[in-house]
């Protein structure tokens, strides 16, 4: 863990928790450059902090770094009054409590906000303890220069931890919808920004004791997006709620 160049106090002194909470040891920058902090320290990862943001510089990758990636495109589509196949397939509205099992980059999760709007919350689970820091700070320093994106950014309660053990902690019926996007086994895109997602991503399998644990916790919907040749949708009990020409969909499991 380390600094962008020159940093300010503030900068030097949020670096120094991160590695605390991450448990990764911080070196002062001093003008070093990132190639030497890989071979110095003999890591392949080397995480800058900025007073803007947080890169995780991975050899041979570009830097990986919270930003709303395709989120940013859904929602203006959605207050230009168009349709999001996640909303339609979830039923999401405002007021509602969603729990993203599997939050990443949390795109789906600022979805998920802006459409519960203030009385709604979205909790953002993330087994990646690195991902989650990063992510999770990004949430709150990120400007898109839309307020209205920005406020469902700063709503989105962003929890480090496994959701299957998180679930178990859960009361019955505590929230609406709870939603399953696990890594692809079948990887639908090669974007230089999903390759280092991946490779900070928890590859484990989801467990039919997960989508238990959902089904139990759950007072709406329970919805996995998936390849759609991926056989969970049938080994797990999802009806298949939405498939196109495209590589995605989208199943449910209907709580009565």
């Amino acid at each position: 863990m380390t600094t962008s160049e020159s940093p300010s106090k503030e900068v030097v002194d949020r670096a120094r928790s991160l590695a605390d909470e991450l448990q990764a040891p911080y070196a002062e920058r001093r003008n070093r450059t990132v190639k030497f902090m890989h071979e110095k320290w003999d890591t392949e990862e080397v995480a800058i902090v900025g007073p803007r943001d947080i890169r995780l510089m991975l050899e041979g990758l570009k830097p990986f770094y919270f930003h709303p990636s395709m989120a940013l495109v859904r929602l203006k589509r959605l207050m230009a009054g168009g349709t999001d196949a996640l909303v339609t397939v979830s039923g999401v509205s405002e007021g509602d409590t969603v729990l993203d099992c599997t939050a990443g980059l949390c795109s789906d999760s600022l979805v998920f906000s802006y459409k519960v709007g203030e009385r709604g919350s979205v909790i953002a689970l993330e087994a990646s303890k690195v991902l989650h820091a990063i992510v999770r700070e990004g949430l709150q320093s990120y400007e898109t220069g839309i307020p209205e994106i920005d406020k469902a950014m700063r709503s989105i309660k962003a929890v480090y931890g496994n959701n299957e053990q998180s679930m178990t902690r859960m009361e019955d019926n505590s929230v609406d919808i709870v939603y399953f996007d696990p890594m692809f086994e079948r990887p639908v895109t090669t974007s230089d920004s999903i390759i280092p997602l991946r490779s900070q991503a928890h590859r484990e399998p989801l467990s039919e004791e997960s989508v238990r644990e959902a089904i139990r916790i759950a007072r709406k919907k329970v919805v996995l997006k998936d390849h759609r040749d991926s056989g969970r949708f049938d080994r797990l009990g999802f009806r298949l709620a939405r498939s196109s020409s495209s590589a995605v969909a989208y199943g449910v499991i209907e709580i009565e």
